[in-house]
């Protein structure tokens, strides 16, 4: 199964990530920058390389894509809006949880998992899932984590709608309006942005793999709740949604694409708003790692349960 085989190339590139954080080759601070290189340099660059391909996406499946992008969405909101309570979560963790089941490491590790498995076409539709997924975590994300908009929070900590502008959004924006417009590339340029994005899949999964050195494993998992919650966030949310959606589309390659968007582990960035909007971060930081370490046998599970 090729899914399978992605998942252990990308579990080793984690354990080499893992084993230079415990030798002192990736420090902290190292760590730090090679993911600013990751978020800001080599996955716009992935998204950008998606636009300058030859193959172009039907009217039909555009149309689908946005659709299913939409409805992804809206059903993940109103699954957050009453799963917390479901799993009978403490209050104060409760927009943390929230934030979780709807943002998913589709950047890491979607994009990288994309690319390998269907080329740089299939990035395109993943962008059309991205631009929603910033907007959202810009607003939505920010109100769930910290509950009432920030009210008494230093000037710093308040959200901006300028967070929404940055190189990740921009860069779907752009690779649009490449696609769309047929604009032409310079060889040099599309070369350079494909060496670039070559760096994504190695960067970002043994930075993961440094978070992972940096956390007692086995406190994860004595967590029943958030056992629980992982149980529904990578496996029974693809599923369910992969049924409802293979109901309305024909493409594979689509289906493949809704997959990764539906089965990656909880995003990174959740953990990051929880510090920064005094939510629930170590209980964010445990999520992103239980989850990440899981994915690598629950995404080829929900891959054979569907027959893709």
């Amino acid at each position: 199964m090729l899914l399978l085989q992605q998942m252990i190339v990308l579990f080793i590139l984690m354990g080499i990530g893992y084993y230079c954080y415990k030798k002192g080759i990736i420090t902290d601070e190292v760590s730090r920058k090679l993911s600013a290189i990751v978020v800001n340099i080599a996955n716009p660059a992935l998204v950008l390389v998606g636009g300058m391909g030859e193959e172009r996406i039907s009217g039909e499946e555009l149309r689908d894509t946005i659709v299913i992008a939409l409805f992804m969405y809206a059903a993940l909101l109103i699954l957050a809006a009453v799963l917390p309570g479901l799993l009978r979560i403490e209050e104060k963790s409760r927009g943390t949880y929230r934030a979780m089941t709807v943002f998913s490491n589709i950047g890491f590790m979607g994009f990288p998992v994309i690319n390998a498995l269907y080329g740089t076409s299939a990035l395109l539709y993943a962008t059309f899932f991205v631009i929603p997924y910033n907007i959202l975590i810009y607003t939505y994300g920010v109100a769930a984590i910290a509950g009432k908009a920030s009210e008494g929070k230093e000037e710093g900590q308040r959200f901006s709608i300028k967070g929404l502008l940055n190189i990740g959004f921009l860069s779907c924006v752009v690779t649009i309006v490449i696609y769309f417009m047929d604009l032409p590339v310079p060889v040099f340029a599309k070369s350079t942005l494909t060496h670039l994005s070559n760096l994504t899949s190695p960067l970002s999964m043994m930075v993961i793999g440094a978070s992972l050195a940096a956390i007692d494993l086995r406190e994860l998992f004595t967590d029943g709740k958030l056992l629980l919650f992982s149980v529904v966030k990578l496996i029974l949310i693809p599923v369910m949604g992969l049924l409802i959606i293979r109901q309305f589309v024909d493409s594979e390659l689509l289906l493949g694409v809704c997959l990764v968007m539906l089965a990656t582990p909880v995003g990174s960035m959740t953990a990051m708003l929880s510090q920064q909007y005094d939510g629930d971060y170590e209980m964010a930081s445990k999520a992103v790692a239980l989850t990440t370490i899981l994915s690598v046998a629950t995404m080829p599970l929900v891959s054979g349960i569907m027959g893709m």
